[in-house]
């Protein structure tokens, strides 16, 4: 299958490009490299691992830019457009707002439009678990009010949502949002929690913990993301909103114990105020997913641990995300 898929020299893009080599894809990759949460060189690695497993192309291009894009999609003539780029982070878009939004509302709508007219009609979105906002009744379901996301990147998300599906309903097609819980595992971004709590228990240093370390996640490993995604490109119904998530709430202070273990350190702990945009509980609920796409998340948060840890200690460049096992050894 041809596809186009952005963002794809990411975290999540990347594991999503070494399967979907693997499987045989024809796959044109863009991504924009601008992100501000880490350095130029992690994605760059990314792609080289990537390209250890196949040829593909790829484009360094930003979403925004009209006339790339479309020289871009009449080359590539994609049947499947897979919309992983973004600009990622809670609590960075908080002072970065009209960016979050021109890049991850208006891009995506760009290219809804361009992508049209070279006559896609299958896409499977990322959205965010952040679209719940304060959701007080769990697990979340689809179906759960998403009415009140409290940071502009969850808005920024949701009203994505909103576009994708004013988009379908219009010009028909298959469009395929989902609502990613917290993913994490071999080449997770620096910035986020578990890479940051490994690097910090590894050095010595105390991690910070925000509030009391009640708040709860249900995270995700990296392999069970990529084949969420992958069965929901196999799927396509219309406008269909799913959960991708790990099936099992953990609360903060666990977590931090947990990634103490598997580096064999007791972790120092620095407590800080609970931030504003910060969500109590994430939860995934499965069962329209389970149902209709066959997912089934089947690695314990040890054994996840375990594999990230593993890739964190050594940084082994010959292997992606994708080729490490739930056992954490090296397929």
């Amino acid at each position: 299958m041809r596809i186009l898929l952005t963002g794809g020299a990411g975290f999540i893009g990347s594991a999503c490009l070494v399967a979907l080599l693997k499987r045989g894809d024809d796959v044109a990759v863009v991504d924009a490299f601008e992100d501000t949460l880490y350095d130029r060189h992690i994605k760059e690695a990314n792609l080289r691992w990537a390209r250890q497993h196949g040829h593909f192309d790829f484009h360094e291009v930003d979403l925004r830019n009209r006339e790339a894009m479309t020289a871009l999609l009449r080359h590539a003539q994609p049947e499947l457009v897979l919309h992983l780029g973004a600009v990622a982070g809670v609590r960075a878009s908080i002072a970065k707002a009209p960016y979050y939004f021109d890049v991850n509302v208006t891009g995506t709508a760009q290219l809804f439009e361009l992508s049209r007219a070279v006559g896609v009609k299958n896409y499977v979105l990322a959205s965010s678990s952040s679209v719940y906002g304060g959701n007080t009744k769990a697990p979340f379901a689809e179906g759960d009010p998403v009415a009140h996301p409290i940071s502009p990147y969850a808005a920024s998300k949701r009203a994505m949502e909103l576009m994708a599906h004013a988009d379908q309903r219009i010009h028909g097609g298959h469009v395929t949002l989902l609502r990613l819980f917290t993913v994490y595992g071999p080449r997770q971004r620096p910035e986020m929690a578990f890479h940051k709590f490994m690097r910090l228990i590894h050095s010595g240093e105390a991690v910070p913990m925000f509030g009391d370390g009640s708040t709860g996640r249900d995270y995700t490993f990296i392999d069970d993301a990529v084949a969420g995604i992958l069965a929901a490109a196999q799927h396509p119904d219309g406008y269909r909103i799913y959960n991708i998530g790990g099936d099992r709430v953990v609360r903060l202070n666990e977590a931090i114990t947990a990634i103490g273990a598997v580096v064999g350190r007791t972790p120092k702990i620095a407590p800080r105020p609970q931030q504003p945009s910060d969500v109590a509980l994430t939860w995934a609920d499965l069962t329209r997913a389970r149902a209709e796409l066959g997912y089934n998340p089947t690695t314990a948060l040890h054994t996840g641990l375990t594999a990230m840890w593993r890739w964190y200690s050594t940084q082994t460049a010959s292997a992606p995300p994708s080729s490490i096992d739930s056992r954490g050894g090296v397929q």
